[in-house]
């Protein structure tokens, strides 16, 4: 089966809906889908709640959705590196689950596996723990955190082939994965879209069961989050 769709507007328009759950994969600007951002941009949908680990940065990825405000929850670990997160935020604008980051993608890769919480160490003692079941095990005390699902997951990979398997290049694998899995609906944006068969099945990261659409965006921009130079000249 074909999974690659004309265009990232063409692969959302008949499943994006206002109050939708997202799982966007990335971290900070590394590995996010930009033209699926882009393409959720467009269709005006609202009132999303949206698990990523970050909001992108003032203007690009996420920041995107932030500034049109579609955004309604972010359920995220890192706040940093974008202003209009933070303001609305601080102004009670926008909600957010505050999670630590290795938490986040165990509970997506929980809920993408089926098993619905888990007890872990982390936060114990915080304000992340509040509110929450905690239990003492082996003369240790743990957290329970709830897995995550969502109703679409939108991922960028490196290659796929027409079946919809991944390959993920680098540390631009981060989050995808799991948020590939962890979704009733996956979309996958990808560099280069090759035939079955072409791909050795020892390095496909996430197989082509996950994914439903693919869509091919050969030239991203992949924009640099903190550009750091010497300042020498030569």
């Amino acid at each position: 089966m074909n999974k690659l769709v004309g265009s990232a507007t063409l692969a959302l328009a008949d499943k994006i809906k206002d109050g939708m759950t997202l799982a966007v994969g990335g971290f900070g600007l590394c590995g996010i889908p930009e033209a699926l951002i882009d393409a959720v941009r467009e269709s005006g949908a609202r009132d999303l709640t949206v698990i990523s680990n970050n909001a992108g940065v003032d203007g690009f990825g996420l920041g995107k959705l932030l500034e049109t405000r579609q955004i309604r929850k972010m359920i995220s670990s890192y706040v940093g590196e974008n202003k209009e997160f933070e303001r609305q935020y601080l102004a009670g604008e926008l909600e957010l689950e505050f999670t630590p980051q290795g938490t986040l993608a165990e509970k997506l890769r929980a809920g993408g596996a089926g098993i619905p919480a888990f007890f872990t160490k982390t936060g114990f003692g915080t304000v992340i723990a509040e509110g929450k079941e905690t239990r003492l095990i082996n003369g240790d005390h743990y957290v329970l955190e709830h897995s995550l699902t969502a109703d679409i997951s939108l991922v960028k990979a490196w290659k796929a082939d027409t079946s919809g398997n991944l390959i993920y290049r680098l540390t631009a694998r981060n989050f995808n994965p799991e948020c590939a899995a962890a979704a009733k609906f996956t979309v996958a944006e990808v560099e280069e879209v090759v035939d079955v068969g072409a791909l050795d099945p020892n390095f496909i990261h996430t197989p082509g069961i996950y994914v439903q659409r693919l869509v091919l965006n050969a030239h991203p921009e992949k924009r640099i989050e903190k550009r750091t130079v010497s300042g020498t000249t030569v």
